[in-house]
């Protein structure tokens, strides 16, 4: 491999450098350079989250010792930035002005590069479409590409209230302090968080059941006004459409080196992206240039010593830690540098496949060799729970007996570990919500060799419920052996929302209905002795919230109803999951 650019400098720091704004508005940053005289490549980093905390992730000695200008700013609103902040809507101006503005810096050569993780990310996906002269190139980690389906709410509607609230929270904190209102707001916030923190403090079990949802909007109005907004568009639109990057690729023309985890809450973003700009950026380059990396870990994850190999209960082994920063100073010493890392010419996928460990490169996804196997549900009409009789097999269903449960908002099933924030994530042990009456629960028989699934996960559900509207969730399993049980893949779909995004139709009570669950994707090798397993249920609390089961807006609503719900495995109505299944 090509060596690259080495550590050779001295560091100068500079604080609070401000950068004005189209608007007057002042933006303050951080400025990490090296001690030398010359003109550098730039790499800019800007955040919500406070400048400071991108010293936690060792880039302002990284980079700038081999020869980078690191420039981390605070986003409008935000700590030393002057402005009202709301969450992502300024990034894109703003992101442009500052690069920019960081493009003429006398210590600039005038190439600037963006990187950084999760809103870091987010900041500069938004900022790509307006193609600042001066930008070359980007490295977005576990970032969102429609805040919709994959910020906000879920891609089957739900309202990703387990980290969302929590999250409104964290980010208000500087707000509440900015305005001097602590004092005031603070003892109204404080008593529904738990001490416990992963990036933001979960809510209490209480806390998180609070009813109706708009009241946290109530409270947060004066710090964080765009949760009403949130609350008050849950079909995707033109509110949302303002920040979707993944409509905006043809107007995208830098290569983007896209990285996530298989266990990450942005997950299916990477996906769109990656191949979205492949296909259709603005520019042969742009679309060349695409790259991504997944990896088998949750979101947030160090930079300063290689990523580790775990995730929740489980760690993948020394092969899924690798060193971030080399992969991006191959990336930017190439775009910035004009070095020949070799990185051009790898294949343009590398994955981690679960199961065997392994790293892998690939070269389109998804994978042109994929078979998509349907793996029918089956069962005597006692699927409920692990002690049910719920098989899962490739042979198609006959005249089966349905399956029924009874969802009750009022005892969901609990989340356990998944892609998530704030709450628990990961792997996880899935037997202790497989033990309930209300998780339908399909094994397949012991394997007899090495099964890899690599690609989008789809369950096709023919079910019917008493309510207008109600959730059906899905999870793909893997059963060892000793019988651990480990999430691979879930998701969820709000029925109104099964046949739009943006136009809601209820349920006809007692209609057999088709419904489709995007459970994104995954690589794993289901290994011999193992079994494949999938649960049906009606919730995933706290990750996603309650369906209410009234038809009636989810925000405002105060009370519930009981769910009879009924799933379909027979001739005419076959209820599968499609395996993306590798020769």
């Amino acid at each position: 491999m090509p060596h690259g650019s080495r550590p050779q400098y001295a560091i100068r720091t500079e604080k609070n450098v401000c950068a004005t704004m189209r608007d007057g508005t002042r933006l303050y940053a951080d400025v990490y350079r090296p001690d030398a005289e010359g003109r550098f490549p730039v790499i800019l980093l800007r955040l919500p989250y406070g400048k400071h905390m991108a010293e936690l992730f060792g880039d302002h000695e990284y980079f700038p010792a081999r020869g980078y200008v690191v420039i981390v700013q605070d986003g409008r609103g935000r700590f030393e930035s002057e402005g009202e902040y709301y969450a992502l809507i300024d990034e894109a101006q703003d992101g442009y002005d500052t690069v920019e503005w960081a493009a003429s810096l006398p210590y600039s050569n005038g190439l600037v590069g963006t990187q950084g993780q999760s809103y870091l990310g987010a900041t500069q996906y938004q900022l790509a479409p307006t193609r600042p002269p001066h930008l070359r190139c980007a490295f977005p980690v576990s970032a969102a590409a429609d805040a919709h389906q994959s910020w906000v709410y879920h891609t089957g509607g739900a309202l990703s209230l387990g980290w969302q609230v929590p999250y409104a929270i964290f980010l208000a904190r500087n707000t509440i302090d900015r305005k001097g209102i602590k004092d005031e707001l603070w003892p109204h916030i404080r008593p529904n968080l738990e001490r416990s923190i992963n990036f933001a403090n979960p809510l209490t079990p209480e806390a998180y059941r609070r009813l109706p949802l708009m009241d946290w909007a109530d409270i947060l109005q004066d710090v964080a006004p765009y949760l009403r907004d949130y609350l008050t568009h849950p079909e995707d639109g033109p509110y949302w459409w303002a920040i979707n990057i993944e409509r905006q690729h043809r107007n995208i023309n830098i290569p983007m080196f896209h990285v996530s985890s298989w266990y990450d809450i942005f997950l299916r973003d990477a996906f769109v992206h990656f191949c979205g700009l492949q296909s259709r950026a603005m520019t042969p380059q742009a679309r060349g240039g695409q790259k991504l990396l997944i990896g088998p870990w949750a979101h947030l994850f160090p930079y300063t010593t290689p990523i580790s190999g775990g995730t929740g209960d489980i760690d993948f082994g020394p092969n899924a830690s690798i060193e971030l920063h080399d992969v991006q100073l191959r990336w930017f010493d190439y775009w910035l540098k004009g070095i020949d890392t070799g990185i051009s010419e790898e294949a343009p996928i590398r994955l981690f496949v679960m199961g065997t460990n392994q790293w892998r490169d690939e070269y389109e996804w998804p994978l042109a060799r994929t078979r998509y196997v349907p793996y029918y549900l089956h069962s005597a009409g006692q699927a409920n729970s692990l002690d049910g009789d719920g098989t899962l097999s490739p042979e198609p269903p006959t005249e089966e007996a349905d399956d029924h449960f009874r969802y009750d908002p009022a005892d969901p099933v609990p989340t356990c570990g998944g892609n998530t924030l704030v709450i628990p994530v990961g792997v996880a042990d899935q037997r202790q919500v497989e033990s309930r009456q209300d998780v339908l629960v399909y094994t397949g028989a012991p394997l007899d060799e090495p099964l890899e699934v690599t690609g989008p996960l789809t369950v096709v559900l023919y079910a019917a419920s008493s309510a207008l509207d109600t959730d059906f969730t899905a999870k793909l399993v893997d059963v060892r052996p000793d019988g651990y049980a480990q999430n691979i893949a879930d998701s969820i779909i709000r029925a109104r929302y099964r046949e739009s995004r943006t136009t809601p139709t209820l349920l006809s009570p007692g209609k057999p209905t088709e419904l489709r669950i995007d459970l994104w994707a995954t690589s794993h090798v289901f290994l011999p002795g193992h079994r494949l397993r999938l649960e049906i249920a009606s919730s995933n609390f706290p990750r996603f919230d309650r369906n209410l089961n009234t038809g009636g807006d989810q925000a405002t609503g105060t009370t519930f109803e009981t769910a009879e719900q009924t799933v379909f495995h027979n001739r005419e109505f076959r209820s599968h999951i499609v395996l993306p299944v590798i020769p």
